[in-house]
């Protein structure tokens, strides 16, 4: 049995993309975006209170990351993953973990433009050097997909879902047009059934724009 936890627009989009794309019998229970996430139901699956929860067997598992290697080498070793044995599989590992540098400045950004609610709790100079960590991230993978379709040579795989989510949510802060590589790249990845499986419906975004131009002070 697989139960994913997941709020919309969030890391557990990249564990939600991966089950469409593995295609096999999951449940999803979706949670609002508070203070329900820390009560003591909740905490038993994650002990601090964030998601993705994964629930597989009757064991709880939490770390988008962890859950994407987990759920590759059950269903998907050798097409969605990289096994042991191959030659590929320390730069899927690198691509796949890749994913929470750029979540990281994304989340910083979120709450800078979304979570504090008044002018004089933010901070113009967050924004703009979080939104410049983001082009470095964004230039890192143009770079990587000079002379190839994915980030692997080998073709697609779960280092494209982890990372390609993690880019779904950092163009609301950061422009991907200059990166012509990643542009290329990520209009395939929108194209997929998995990735338009996992997106949410429109009154369950937490971003209400397309883009949130850097706050100056």
């Amino acid at each position: 049995m697989i139960k994913l936890h997941h709020v919309p627009q969030s890391r557990s989009m990249r564990v939600l993309w991966l089950l469409h794309e593995i295609d096999t019998e999951f449940e999803v229970v979706t949670r609002p975006f508070d203070k329900s996430l820390r009560s003591i139901e909740y905490l038993a699956l994650h002990p601090v209170g964030r998601v993705p929860a994964l629930e597989l067997d009757g064991k709880a598992v939490w770390e988008s990351g962890a859950m994407i290697e987990i759920l590759c080498d059950r269903f998907s070793p050798t097409e969605l993953g990289r096994g042991l044995e191959h030659p590929e599989r320390i730069d899927w590992l690198i691509w796949l973990h890749f994913a929470e540098s750029i979540s990281q400045h994304s989340a910083a950004l979120t709450q800078q433009h979304l979570v504090l609610y008044s002018d004089e709790m933010r901070s113009g100079i967050v924004m703009q050097l979080e939104a410049k960590r983001i082009e470095k991230c964004f230039s890192a993978i143009d770079q990587n997909l000079e002379s190839r379709d994915h980030l692997l040579v080998s073709g697609f795989s779960a280092a494209d879902i982890a990372v390609g989510q993690a880019v779904y949510i950092a163009k609301h802060f950061a422009r991907i047009d200059r990166f012509q590589n990643l542009a290329r790249w990520y209009d395939t990845l929108i194209k997929r059934d998995g990735f338009k499986k996992s997106l949410p419906e429109e009154q369950a975004k937490l971003y209400k724009q397309d883009f949130y131009e850097p706050w100056k002070e």
